[in-house]
């Protein structure tokens, strides 16, 4: 019989090694024992799988649910069955289970060690919940990293949620516990329940590697296939690259448009839903791609899921990760990429999730000078670590090679780089070397690019950077950090600061325009105008341009044309399309009504039109990185507020941009123009009455070229100028 101590151990839930006692086992005389931890049940029987003969009947040794029996030697284990029978509702029911601790080890050395060095990209295929068979039994593998713990056990709906019942085994070496779970099935609901070093059972903690979860505030894990494969194709690849027009509309699906097509009482569109409509409609707009915000799994509404505690699971507001993958392949066949969200710099504190995971600061760094993030309340991840190095560079590539998404744009990454972001002097802890750069942050960053370069290439990753650091964009072989793209939060800001000013007084910012001009090709920019321009008393675009309404509407749309105009890729936030008139809130839809208002529905019909623009004009996007394709005409006009560039291709095709930021028409106003064509024509016009403007302008008339010197050209054309607004003009053919 098993000795005293290791029963009550059992008992107790504190067993170090619950598979050396629990399942069949001989004993040193050759005699053979079945035990079982089955609190609740009536009577335990080891029974023949094939012909269901009772073998052996199994003693209750102690009333908490631990059984115990002689059985013949059992020469083939998967022969063998546990027939429970359970008292419920004054009946009595029978079920028969294969024994979870008749099967071994289920993790291969070589993989563990892999994730132990921080060199798994796939760490998702070993740790988590896996349906699989093993022994021809059907169930689940669950695999826990959790070094810190003295035990961990998997509890759910399988289980009745009691830790005593699935104990399981820990792999000492690389501190990743495991079991295989006969019988759990596709559906089922887990967590794992701790005992912390200290003796202490935590909170019971949901899976930091679910593919599935349940919609909050409930917390569970949910077991889920995991997705097939998917290659970027070349077509998608090609529209990534720096020389191809990439203009990006920006979503919250929960605040898109829901309330029309929503169910009864269903808070969220599914994504079957979202995809019957959302990619037709980026497409309608010209968009190229799709940026969505996080939608891995969250806790609250209320952080739009930038504090995400699933990093491999999409969220359950929207449907299942099968339906996901549905609305990655309509966006794709609307000819729209997809870009996610993805958010490694920090996770929420909320106790079923990854703080104090073990009992320890397992995926957070333990000092709070470098651990807790005082923006957000949230925790940052230990980026030296190598396990969370694997946990972070897996889920970037899982998304993109498990659905298709075609990149990402990583959240926060200044938050990353700086130890002493957004901390006062004494706060921080420096690095090995006494400098405020967070060394382990950028190892992993190049990490996951090069990861992704060589596992998925064609996809792409963008940078919110808010800093000068060096090389965000190159490639890590060149020193940089490896993203395809940054994000110009100085240009943003910049830009917006400019609009916002009176019109009279635009002539003493003119630097806030041509400053950007100034780095515009250190690296390889997106300019974005994203939803963090438009919440927290920021007031959305229309309302923070000044003048009465008509002037609102024309600055809107001039700036909309330079913006199309400057070198860049362009971001722009859902709601802004057609002038929202208010901040965007993420619990409330978009106004959609307004579209039956003239100049809303003039602003969209603006957008869509520059993105056609964008698009088939190569002078406008295929060397939007490189200072060859820009030249300033006027850069120099404060008086008048008048700004005139232009935009090349590699083949010298040309396409002139003007802004005239004054209400002021400006008739006769002469620009200096490049030789290579004998007239010029106006191809869009912010002003035009199509869009709601006053129709000023120089309509289809040919713009002849003369010989009259302007600045550093020996020839120039004379245009008219809008008032409020931007225009583009082409070499007539």
């Amino acid at each position: 019989m098993l000795p005293e101590p290791d029963a009550l151990a059992l008992i107790g839930a504190t067993h170090a090694d619950p598979f050396a006692v629990l399942g069949p086992h001989a004993d040193a005389h050759g005699q053979w024992w079945w035990r079982a931890m089955l609190p609740g049940a009536g009577k335990v029987e080891i029974i023949d799988a094939l012909s269901g003969d009772v073998i052996a009947t199994l003693t209750l040794r102690h009333k908490a649910g631990l059984y115990e029996g002689k059985t013949p030697p059992i020469d083939a284990r998967a022969k063998y069955r546990l027939r429970v029978i359970w008292a419920k509702d004054k009946k009595q029911i029978a079920h028969d289970y294969a024994d979870a601790y008749t099967f071994g080890s289920q993790l291969a050395d070589a993989d563990l060690a892999a994730f132990r060095a921080g060199t798994h990209v796939r760490p998702y295929t070993m740790l988590g919940a896996h349906a699989l068979t093993c022994e021809g039994v059907a169930g689940v593998r669950f695999a826990l990293w959790a070094p810190n713990a003295r035990r961990a056990s998997v509890v759910g709906s399988f289980n009745n949620w009691d830790g005593r019942r699935h104990p399981m085994r820990l792999r000492h070496e690389y501190g990743v516990w495991e079991i295989f779970m006969p019988h759990v099935a596709i559906g089922d609901l887990y967590k794992f329940e701790i005992l912390s070093a200290h003796g202490v059972v935590l909170p019971q903690k949901a899976d930091p590697f679910a593919r599935a979860a349940q919609l909050r505030p409930e917390t569970a894990s949910k077991v889920a296939d995991t997705p097939p494969m998917h290659a970027i194709t070349s077509a998608r690849a090609n529209a990534n690259q720096r020389k191809a027009p990439i203009s990006i509309y920006e979503v919250h699906l929960a605040s898109w448009r829901h309330a029309a097509t929503r169910a009864p009482g269903q808070h969220f569109d599914d994504w079957d839903t979202l995809a019957a409509t959302l990619p037709a409609y980026v497409a309608e707009l010209g968009f190229t791609h799709l940026e969505l915000m996080p939608i891995s799994e969250y806790p609250f509404d209320g952080s739009w899921g930038y504090q995400t505690l699933g990093l491999y699971a999409a969220s359950a507001r929207h449907g299942s990760a099968e339906a996901f993958g549905r609305f990655v392949a309509a966006c794709h066949a609307h000819g729209v990429g997809l870009l996610l969200d993805w958010v490694p710099a920090h996770f929420p504190a909320d106790v079923h999730g990854l703080a104090a995971f073990d009992g320890s600061q397992l995926f957070e760094y333990a000092d709070p000078r470098e651990g807790f993030h005082r923006d957000w309340n949230t925790l940052i991840y230990n980026f030296g670590r190598n396990e969370v190095k694997s946990f972070l560079a897996g889920s970037a590539l899982y998304w993109m090679e498990r659905f298709g998404v075609d990149g990402l744009r990583v959240d926060a990454v200044a938050s990353m780089l700086y130890r002493d972001y957004s901390r006062p002097a004494g706060q921080w802890v420096p690095n090995i070397h006494g400098g405020r750069e967070n060394l382990e942050a950028i190892a992993l960053l190049k990490h996951v690019n090069e990861i992704i370069g060589r596992e998925t290439p064609g996809a792409i990753t963008a940078a919110e950077e808010s800093t000068a650091f060096p090389g965000v964009s190159a490639p890590t072989s060149a020193g940089g950090l490896g993203f395809h793209y940054k994000w110009n939060m100085g240009w943003m800001n910049d830009t917006l600061k400019y609009i916002e000013e009176d019109p009279i007084h635009r002539q003493h910012h003119h630097d806030k325009i041509t400053f950007g001009l100034s780095y515009a090709f250190s690296e390889n920019f997106i300019l974005p105008i994203s939803h963090d321009e438009v919440v927290h008393g920021k007031r959305s675009l229309l309302q923070k341009m000044p003048g009465d309404d008509w002037q609102k509407f024309a600055n809107l749309r001039a700036y909309y044309g330079f913006m199309w105009g400057h070198p860049g890729k362009k971001l722009l936030f859902m709601g802004q399309e057609f002038a929202q008139p208010h901040e965007w809130r993420h619990d409330r839809d978009l106004p959609w009504p307004l579209l039956g208002e003239e100049r809303h529905r003039g602003v969209q019909q603006l957008v869509h039109d520059l993105n056609r623009l964008y698009r088939e004009h190569t002078a406008l996007h295929e060397l939007d990185c490189d200072a060859a394709g820009f030249e300033w005409l006027i850069a120099d006009d404060k008086k008048n507020s008048v700004f005139a560039w232009m935009r090349r291709d590699a083949a010298g095709t040309m396409v002139m941009v003007v802004s005239n930021f004054t209400p002021v028409p400006r008739a006769d106003y002469v620009i200096g123009v490049p030789a290579g064509s004998s007239a010029w024509q106006e191809i869009l016009n912010t002003d035009s009455a199509h869009y709601g403007g006053s129709n000023v302008g120089n309509g289809g008339a040919a713009l002849q070229v003369t010989p009259i010197t302007n600045r550093h050209h020996a020839q120039s054309i004379t245009i008219t100028i809008p008032p409020l607004a931007t225009i583009f003009l082409a070499p007539k053919s």
